[in-house]
């Protein structure tokens, strides 16, 4: 029996206390205390981790239908019967076919409370205690989990680079990087793992990692090597991106991209809307353009090409031709 067939193992008080928590961050009741005092809860046990999974695949699923009668119905709980929208969520646990437990997405909260998360612009380079180096990429959240049994790391947005160490533990601890689509197994290895709306993309940069999809065959990813999976199957192999890894040296490296391209790249590492006129939008650059200062980057392109850059504020700039 695989972890995503585990809902009925699960102690029918923890999955209440699971729904409580998601009904009351859904609610906007929650504040900072609330949060400090869920992540104790969150982390207890294997259980309670499981039982907030389970939480919110059941809320996706209210997602795939109108406001009115889907989350919307559950942010409303805190003014009326809370505890019985509490009940309700219980019960939904129990029925929901495993396929909603698969197909499980982003919910606003995940970022929120995340183990370790950024903001925009944002980097962060951390040791695990059991040797792993992971860093985090701008507007990246990673829940993490090191037990006895298991070493996993839930990307819920962003991007991650994560070199494996050598884990002290007596008896092997796989490592995973689980998103939406499936999960990731290093083999003693590098490698980048990034978070899209509807695909996950892995590039290995030494020894080879193992991709799983949820509803599909797994495959063998070496170094050098980039792919992007659904969770119904992997695309096309292609070669590693120069800057697959660039950025954390705190550079994008362009090779032929379109400038559209280009700027949707820069717009991660800056707050408000960088804006690339039709017109321009389809012109090839290459270069190294700084991700820590976006405005050295901007002024780059219009020093080195037929471009104007106008800012009406620091959150709105457009790219349009000379």
């Amino acid at each position: 029996m695989n972890d995503f067939d585990k809902s009925h193992a699960i102690d029918p008080q923890i999955l209440e206390e699971a729904a409580d928590w998601a009904i009351k961050f859904q609610s906007g009741e929650a504040n900072e205390n609330d949060r400090l005092t869920f992540e104790s809860w969150h982390k207890q046990s294997a259980a309670h981790t499981a039982a907030w999974h389970q939480i919110q695949s059941v809320l996706n699923a209210f997602k795939q239908v109108k406001p009115e009668i889907g989350c919307a119905t559950f942010k409303r709980a805190g003014q009326f019967d809370r505890r019985q929208a509490v009940k309700t969520l219980g019960l939904l646990i129990l029925v929901l076919p495993l396929s909603s437990w698969m197909a499980w997405r982003h919910l606003p909260w995940k970022d929120w409370t995340a183990d370790v998360r950024t903001a925009i612009g944002e980097q962060k380079t951390m040791d695990l205690a059991d040797g792993t180096r992971l860093v985090l990429n701008t507007a990246s959240a990673v829940d993490i989990v090191i037990s006895k049994e298991i070493r996993l790391l839930t990307l819920h947005s962003g991007e991650i680079y994560v070199t494996t160490g050598n884990d002290p533990a007596v008896l092997p601890r796989p490592l995973i990087v689980q998103t939406p689509q499936g999960t990731v197994k290093p083999i003693g290895t590098q490698f980048s793992v990034r978070r899209f709306d509807e695909c996950t993309r892995v590039a290995v940069f030494q020894d080879a990692v193992e991709i799983l999809p949820f509803q599909a065959s797994a495959a063998m990813l070496h170094a050098g090597q980039q792919i992007d999976y659904r969770v119904d199957g992997i695309q096309s192999l292609q070669s590693v991106e120069a800057s697959a890894a660039s950025w954390t040296q705190g550079t994008f490296i362009a090779k032929h991209v379109r400038l559209a391209d280009l700027v949707n790249e820069l717009g991660r590492y800056r707050s408000g809307i960088i804006r690339c006129h039709p017109d321009v939008a389809d012109i090839r650059v290459s270069g190294t353009f700084p991700i820590r200062d976006i405005d050295t980057s901007l002024k780059f392109l219009e020093e080195t090409l037929p471009l104007h850059v106008s800012s009406f504020s620091r959150y709105w700039v457009t790219i349009d031709r000379q």
